[in-house]
């Protein structure tokens, strides 16, 4: 039987990454494949003195990465380790930007989107705040760079709260959105597994502009238009995602309009509203990979 490994971090031991944990425990076990769970405290991966690269890890086939710490899953890769999904590809997906960044140009419909410069000190730019009130019209959103579950994500509805934003987020890379009203509480969860949708639920939300159901909202059964599903397999293509969840806006005339990828997406959710086996899905696609 051959050895695998999740990691998790160590510090979120909440229940969708050990949802996600047991399912594909379950599921990689119909391919004889042990699915061991650790987390990134557990197995100390560092730089020796020589300057090599060095882990307490062990010997496994292949890492299922259920964390978002970079320079672990960046030296287990130099260590010769699979991980699924890939360093690069997860630090395309943590940071909102870089995410926005690498699908620009590719004709994928995106929220006009704005970086903030970075700044050092607590003072804001005057000049900065005028460009972002010209380009984009109240409301508008306001995200840290990283940071999933709908947390660290605001809606500014006018100048002072804009100005109040900056003053607590100033040292925290972030980025600012056009809000997309005509999808105010709801969007599409779609979930890609080696570059083909497996499934889609709709997020709901009657309480929060924002969907995710970790703030709340709820997920439905739902057609995905083949629009949606185009555009979701385009995005992880082009990030090189072995599994995402892709979360899509709505646009006024129906049109897909991609928000957010999530490297992790849990199975806890989609699994719950669509019944369909998400993560044996995953598992073989694993398994067609390391083969």
């Amino acid at each position: 039987m051959k050895k695998a490994l999740c990691l998790l971090n160590a510090y979120v031991q909440t229940e969708g990454p050990l949802y996600f944990y047991k399912r594909m425990k379950e599921e990689l076990l119909r391919y004889d494949i042990l699915l061991e769970r650790k987390t990134n405290a557990e197995i100390l991966t560092y730089i020796d003195s020589e300057g090599n690269a060095r882990s307490r890890l062990g010997n496994y086939s292949f890492v299922l990465y259920l964390d978002k710490d970079l320079y672990v899953s960046f030296l287990l890769e130099k260590l010769g380790y699979k991980l699924f999904n890939s360093a690069n590809s997860i630090r395309l997906c943590d940071d909102k930007m870089l995410t926005h960044l690498a699908l620009a140009d590719h004709g994928i419909k995106m929220p006009k989107t704005i970086t903030a410069p970075l700044n050092y000190s607590a003072i804001i730019s005057d000049e900065f705040i005028q460009n972002l009130e010209t380009e984009l019209s109240f409301p508008f959103v306001a995200k840290e760079n990283f940071g999933s579950l709908g947390k660290n994500v605001f809606l500014i509805r006018k100048h002072e709260e804009l100005i109040e934003f900056e003053k607590n987020h100033y040292q925290n890379p972030r980025l600012y959105q056009e809000f997309i009203a005509s999808s105010k509480g709801f969007d599409y969860r779609v979930i890609v597994i080696g570059g083909v949708v497996k499934a889609a639920m709709k997020r709901v939300n009657k309480n929060d502009w924002r969907s995710n159901i970790a703030q709340k909202g709820h997920g439905e059964k739902t057609i995905l238009p083949p629009s949606y599903a185009q555009m979701a397999e385009k995005a992880a293509t082009l990030l090189d995602l072995d599994y995402c969840g892709i979360d899509i806006l709505e646009g006024p005339d129906k049109e897909p309009i991609l928000c957010e990828v999530n490297s992790n997406a849990f199975l806890t959710g989609i699994e719950a509203t669509t019944k369909i086996n998400v993560a044996g899905s995953y598992a073989a696609q694993i398994v067609s990979k390391i083969n």
